[in-house]
């Protein structure tokens, strides 16, 4: 169960959102919002309806309806003003009086929403506020508003005077988040009828805002008794430019293109790391470059900034799986941790809302994972019952995988292990005959091979696919990824679905999936990773 669920039953979902998330996605191709990566995650949730929603920037209680009950009870609910919702906020500019309320209309006016006299039209908006605490030059606010209209709490605030810390839009004080928090939600059960009443806390904090911030997100979707990787701070998504931080197990891994950037953002940030992450034992350093052809692995391997030296090979969990890692083999530790979400999907058999990745009927199922790397994949499908087939131009990587699988408690000689061109293996593959339920495709950016010359995704992804459906068996599943940044999300899924027609197959079944929740994306930190699941005929 991710740690954001606070309730369940047959009829609700209620969830503790952090900042920095929406409730749903903007786009087709941005980040999940938390309803669309709840919705796609379990089974029993594909029905999960959005009853009200939060701003991105606020954190809080949030109702999902899972039955139609639900859903036109609480739609009710919510309509009649039935519902009791308090928030809490904070702001450093002086408000005057204790208790108080705020009656306007609320209009739009480009990006942002004004408080406008009722005479003048505009939505109607009310909202009562009481003064909680004064000190150190803050005022602790509970907000309740008794309409819910877009941006209310905020444009009411700020329109009396005293905007909140961290609302940028309105005009408040810089700060590392938005300090207003939907803490109390009240309603009527959709079925029973009996009083339910949701309380959790801010989680404010006025010390180091961002770390505070980026680990409320990231412990809202991981359940670190399962997963010790995961990215930490993601650059300026997580309002360090230029800087990125995984957590590994007992280590933390820095990387940064400018190292003097990365020292400096540690010395401040590296008293708040034991609150953040309590079992880190030591920090590593790793210079990102772009251009790591030619790089010898010294060079090209992480440093110890601080703490303990880490073995030359240590292991840490993921989805409950046990992993290798090394900062000694160069650029590489060992797994790619933006995958970890699409190697659930591989061990629960299960793509998205209405998507089983299992195909229909008895037999065993085969699994192909090209460019398989450390098989990382692999193993993931092997613990859901796929015996799997894992391909790489690299024995050393396919040896490192096999002690993945041992490590996860697999008998690696279950499984088939090719050391070879992906290319020329798809081609043998196909010619012998072979057939596979589920075909991983996640090729580097560039690669280059004997047998096959230069790959570039940008330009060669549909031949890739192309040869991979001739060893896709009919209904099977088809996993096709990118991190080519270049490669835009619609060229990406034009060139797929190209593949598969020019094939004489059609797409039975399609799931685009972003980056991780722990990868969140901004205007200044774009989205780099595609990825879509395809069921073909």
């Amino acid at each position: 169960m991710p740690p954001c669920v606070v309730f369940e039953d047959d009829h609700l979902l209620v969830v503790d959102k952090p900042s920095g998330w929406n409730t749903h996605a903007p786009a087709p191709h941005a980040g999940e919002g938390i309803y669309d990566w709840l919705r796609h995650r379990e089974p029993r949730w594909a029905s999960l309806a959005i009853i009200h929603r939060l701003d991105k920037e606020t954190s809080g209680l949030l109702v999902f309806g899972k039955s139609p009950e639900a859903n036109r009870s609480l739609t009710e609910q919510f309509a009649g003003r039935e519902v009791e919702k308090r928030y809490d906020c904070v702001t450093d500019r002086t408000v005057d009086g204790d208790d108080f309320s705020a009656t306007t209309s609320i209009r739009r006016e480009g990006v942002r929403y004004q408080a406008i006299d009722p005479a003048l039209g505009g939505e109607p908006a009310e909202t009562r506020f009481r003064v909680l605490r004064r000190e150190g030059g803050r005022t602790w606010v509970e907000a309740e508003p008794k309409t819910g209209r877009t941006h209310q709490i905020r444009v009411h605030a700020a329109s009396l005077g005293w905007p909140l810390l961290g609302d940028s839009l309105y005009d408040g004080t810089p700060a590392g988040r938005l300090q207003l928090h939907a803490r109390r939600l009240s309603f009527r059960h959709p079925v029973t009828g009996a009083q339910l009443d949701f309380d959790r806390p801010a989680p404010f904090s006025l010390q180091q805002p961002d770390v505070q911030c980026a680990t409320s997100l990231r412990r809202a979707v991981i359940l670190e008794e399962e997963t010790t990787v995961f990215r930490w701070i993601h650059g300026a998504a997580d309002g360090v430019p230029g800087v990125y931080v995984d957590r590994l197990g007992d280590w933390l891994l820095i990387q940064s293109e400018s190292e003097p950037a990365a020292l400096a953002w540690w010395s401040q940030i590296q008293e708040s790391v034991q609150s953040a992450h309590p079992g880190v034992r030591g920090v590593y350093f790793k210079r990102l470059n772009r251009h790591v052809r030619g790089t010898t692995v010294p060079q090209a391997s992480p440093v110890r900034l601080d703490g303990d030296e880490a073995p030359a090979v240590f292991v840490a969990r993921e989805n409950g799986l046990i992993f290798e890692f090394s900062f000694s083999e160069g650029y590489s530790v060992g797994l790619f941790l933006d995958q970890r979400d699409n190697r659930r999907r591989c061990a629960r058999g299960h793509v998205a809302a209405g998507f089983p990745l299992i195909p229909q009927g008895p037999g065993e199922r085969h699994l192909l994972n090209c460019f398989a790397y450390t098989c990382g994949f692999s193993v993931a499908a092997a613990a859901g019952g796929w015996r799997t087939t894992s391909l790489d131009l690299s024995r050393k990587y396919l040896d490192w995988g096999r002690r993945n699988f041992v490590a996860s408690g697999l008998v690696a000689d279950d499984h088939e292990f090719i050391y070879g061109d992906v290319f020329d293996w798809l081609r043998r593959l196909g010619k012998k005959g072979r057939r596979f339920g589920a075909v991983i495709l996640d090729p580097p950016t560039f690669s280059r091979s004997k047998e096959h010359g230069d790959f570039r995704a940008e330009s060669d992804y549909g031949e890739l696919v192309t040869s991979a459906l001739k060893v896709l068996e009919p209904g099977g599943v088809l996993l096709a990824s990118t991190n080519a940044a270049r490669l835009e999300p619609e060229r990406f899924l034009a060139d797929v679905q190209g593949a598969v027609s020019t094939a004489g197959r059609r797409v039975l079944k399609q799931h685009y999936v972003p980056q991780g929740v722990d990868f969140p994306i901004s205007r200044e930190e774009p989205a780099y990773l595609k990825t879509a699941w395809f069921r073909v005929s």
